[in-house]
Formats: C-alpha cells, structure tokens, sequence
C-alpha cells in the first residue's frame, strides 16, 4: 500500500528567465525659459531610487564653457556621462578654434549628433540646453533620448513635467489666456518675453507646487541664469518630505 506522502508527482521543469535592465530613473526636474536677454535653466537636487532618497543635494545644472549650461536629467549615469563627453568635445573645439566662442546653436547641433549617435542604446535622459544666440536673445533647445530637438521659450522635462509643462503654457506661452480690444472683443493673447524677476518667480512657484505633488522633486532649486555678463547661480530651498 502506498501513502499519499509517499506518491511523487510528476514535475514540469521549465526555463528560468533572467532580465537586466540597463536603466534607471533617479528622479527629479529640469525647465528652462528664454528671455530677451537671458536664459534660465533650473533643477531640483534631489537623486533618488524608488522611494529611496539617495542624496540631498545631486546638482542637474551644469555650467559649460562659453555661457551655456545644461542639464540632462533621468537616468543619473547617463546624464553624467552625456555632460563630461560634451565638455570633452567643447575642449576639442577651442584646441583647433582658440579664437573662436562656440555658439549654442551649435552646441545644440552637436548634442543632437551625440544623442543620435547612441540612438541604438541611448542616453535615458530628456536634456535641455541653454544660453544666448547670435542676438543677444535667450535660447533654449529640448531633445529626445536619441536627438530630435528643437528652440523653445519654455520647456520642463523629468518626473514632474507632467505638473509643470501646463503651468508654463499658461504663465509663459500664454495659452488659453485672452485679451479684450476696444470693440469689445476677446482675442489670444500674443506671447511676449517676460522679465527676469518674473521668470524667477515663475520658476519658484513651479517647483514649490511640484514638491507639494511629487515625492521625487524637492530639497533644493538651482537657478543658472545666463546674460551677457556670463553665467551666475541662484539657490533656494524645497521641501525636504
């Protein structure tokens, strides 16, 4: 006789799957707006993985040579990496242009050839970059992860653009904004550059309202705004919860 312990079922082997995913999103903010004679470039300091905080103070606004900064924001590794080979390529540029200034629609250019150039395993990061044109003029230029791009007034990128983007519509492209004339009628509002103390104070309330919805953008705000006196930063404080 035989117990039912004793029976052996028969059993089904099946292949184990094993998966490695390359990327991560570490989190955090970017945005950036033209003026007429100025560009800001603004991102939280927080870096983190899940739930997890991993530091307090992780800069996303770099500095490059010749007045433009920029920021490239997702995947943390991927945006370092992006940065410090774009300063090597800058370095390259001034070894056989000493005399000249590289201008920022052609570091856009060459950003967009790098991201492109790494379409088949590219950089997971949405990168913006900024400074003053050929005119005087502020410049901003947002791209994909493999390189299309293209000149803004204003764009927001990272885990809160969802939040922000709509504000900036509003409060800086002015849409859904209308005006009345002197015949009584409404028409839209013609979008026009607005001042530096009110970009600034746009860009606060942007990233205080974000903190207040979104647990991967806080700590802190670094503002670096470019003029033609060079390029100069600002720090203000979010909520650290």
């Amino acid at each position: 006789m035989y117990s039912e312990a004793s029976v052996q079922m028969p059993t089904k082997s099946a292949p184990i799957e094993h998966q490695f995913n390359p990327y991560t999103d570490n989190g955090g903010t970017i945005l950036g707006i033209a003026g007429k004679d100025f560009a800001v470039l603004a991102g939280d300091t927080r870096h983190t993985t899940g739930y997890s905080i991993n530091s307090r103070y992780q800069p996303k606004v770099i500095e490059l040579p010749d007045d433009i900064v920029i920021s490239a924001n997702g995947f943390a590794a991927d945006g370092s990496a992006l940065t410090r080979r774009l300063e090597q390529r800058i370095k390259w540029y001034h070894y056989a242009n000493s005399d000249k200034k590289l201008k920022v629609k052609s570091c856009a250019r060459l950003v967009q050839t790098m991201l492109y150039g790494k379409r088949f395993f590219p950089y997971y990061v949405h990168t913006i970059i900024a400074g003053l044109d050929d005119e005087g003029r502020g410049a901003v230029y947002s791209f994909d992860p493999v390189g299309s791009y293209e000149r803004e007034q204003c764009r927001a990128g990272g885990a809160a653009a969802s939040l922000i983007m709509p504000f900036l519509d509003n409060q800086v492209n002015f849409k859904n904004q209308s005006v009345r004339d002197a015949d009584g009628e409404f028409h839209a509002r013609a979008t026009t550059y607005l001042e530096l103390d009110e970009v600034l104070k746009l860009v606060r309330d942007a990233f205080s309202s974000a903190t207040e919805r979104h647990i991967h953008v806080g700590d802190g705000l670094e503002i670096l705004i470019v003029t033609k006196d060079g390029v100069r930063k600002e720090y203000f404080p979010l909520k650290r919860d």
